[in-house]
This record gives C-alpha cells, structure tokens and sequence, in this order.
C-alpha cells in the first residue's frame, strides 16, 4: 500500500528550482533588452586616433 504522508521536497529541489526561475527571468529581461535595442537603436560614434602614428613615438623614447 502506498504511503498516505505527504511527501516533501529537499532543499536541493528547491534550489534547483529557483536557479531554473531565475535563470527564465534573465533571459527574458535579455531577450527583451534586445528587442528595445532594435526598435530603437543608438548611434555608435567612432574616435579618430589624436597621433596618426603612435609607433613612431616609441622608437623615439626607446632610443634614448
């Protein structure tokens, strides 16, 4: 005959649980940041270098 006790779930479960939810919730919060980011994209600047020829600099100072 089976057992009429209710049955009761380890810590460990519990923790494996929450680590599968939580893990759900970032890559939902992920997935939705992306979708943001596509609807609305922003403009990436690029930087020109200040010195046109940075190794030239270093011959110099390794000369000395």
């Amino acid at each position: 005959m089976a057992s009429s006790s209710k049955k009761r779930t380890t810590m460990a479960k519990m923790n494996r649980e929450n680590a599968v939810r939580e893990k759900r919730i970032r890559k939902a919060a992920r997935k939705e940041a992306r979708k943001l980011e596509a609807a609305n994209p922003t403009p990436v600047e690029v930087e020109a270098p200040a010195d046109a020829d940075p190794g030239a600099e270093r011959e110099d100072s390794a000369g000395s």
